[in-house]
């Protein structure tokens, strides 16, 4: 009992000589590389503040990083428009205005075109593939190396899973439809629309509902049901048309200023990775759990008349989508290098999602 004594006296010595050796400011003392600085951060988005599954990812996110880091990263979230306009969060966040933002690399097609690649692809890969990619594929590598050059490190942050066809004020029943419709439709899609003889706008989700209202728009796609129903769409177009082909997912980013993330301690920079792929898996299960309810309510209580896009129609915009992939992907060498993989791994797991989800769903 005596020897026990001893030992344990002996080690609560030593403890205390150690924690006496530690002066408060020094961040390598034991074996904890964190310190008690405290970053303010900012996060400027795209989306309307507190807007279902978006604004509120943003938000999800934010709360994540703040917790997880025990307020040594804490995230005030700012809607668009608040701080800097809805499409102007990449120009914010790389210039530094705010440390991260909450946006579809989509939008900036005039700045960087082959960011559409990680955005959304019309007939390409659903949220499962395009998270396989990212994470597994080599994506998330190229779309880091992409964005370097604009001082930003990005991260995707949400995915929508199969987005719905869009809100128009008339039927369509062939191409001849299409031409010459005014449509709010970004990135890769748009394109495509336009080549098929409509004319795409890309307007800020604030703005949709009184462009389709006014009639400075015919048409307008969004998200799916359960944003949709809040925008509330239904008061200025009737027919609600599937499937999204232009957005089988959007993958949302979140985009880091690059010197903030440098600045931070090494055990906050792997917070920020968990905490957005925490926020990406979220986004797409609650979009998942709440669509069909808010379908079901745009449907039986508000007499929306859902469409299904006509074959012809999907063929037609399905044709002018792969010549616009191979010009996008052909713009420069990194453009290249991302289109080859994006193209190589959805061929791949289209494979194995034949003999497993696309088996399956047709069993079920």
């Amino acid at each position: 009992m005596k020897r026990r004594n001893l030992i344990k006296a002996l080690g609560a010595a030593t403890v205390a000589t150690t924690l006496s050796a530690c002066k408060p400011k020094e961040q390598n003392c034991g074996t904890t590389q964190s310190s008690n600085k405290i970053h303010k951060w900012k996060m400027v988005t795209a989306w309307p503040k507190n807007f279902p599954a978006l604004g509120t990812g943003a938000n999800f996110l934010a709360e994540k990083i703040t917790t997880m880091s025990g307020g040594r990263i804490t995230v005030s979230v700012y809607g668009g428009g608040e701080l800097v306009p809805p499409l102007e969060v990449f120009d914010a966040v790389s210039a530094g205005t705010a440390q991260m933002g909450h946006a579809g690399s989509y939008y900036w097609k005039g700045k960087v075109p082959e960011a559409q690649f990680f955005g959304a692809v019309p007939f390409g890969m659903n949220a499962q593939e395009m998270n396989a990619w990212l994470y597994h594929g080599g994506g998330l590598e190229l779309w880091t190396q992409l964005y370097s050059k604009h001082n930003l490190v990005p991260f995707p942050v949400g995915q929508t899973g199969v987005q719905m066809g869009g809100w128009f004020n008339k039927e369509i029943y062939s191409m001849a439809d299409i031409q010459g419709l005014v449509m709010r439709i970004p990135g890769l899609g748009g394109e495509v629309f336009k080549r098929a003889g409509g004319s795409p706008k890309l307007l800020p989700g604030s703005e949709l509902f009184t462009s389709l209202q006014t009639g400075n728009i015919d048409a307008t796609e969004w998200v799916g049901p359960y944003n949709d129903l809040a925008f509330g769409f239904y008061q200025a177009a009737k027919y609600y048309y599937y499937p999204g082909w232009h957005e089988p997912t959007a993958c949302l980013e979140g985009i880091v200023n690059k010197e903030a993330y440098d600045a931070l301690e090494d055990d906050l920079k792997e917070i920020i990775k968990t905490a957005c792929m925490s926020a990406n898996q979220n986004m797409l299960s609650d979009f998942t759990a709440k669509n069909k309810t808010a379908l079901d309510t745009l449907i039986n209580k508000h007499n929306v008349q859902l469409r299904q896009y006509p074959k012809e129609v999907l063929e037609e915009f399905k044709k002018h989508a792969q010549i616009v992939f191979d010009e996008v992907g052909n713009t420069s060498k990194m453009g290249k290098r991302i289109y080859n993989s994006y193209k190589t791994f959805a061929t791949q797991t289209k494979s194995w999602l034949d003999i497993s989800e696309k088996a399956y769903f047709e069993a079920r």
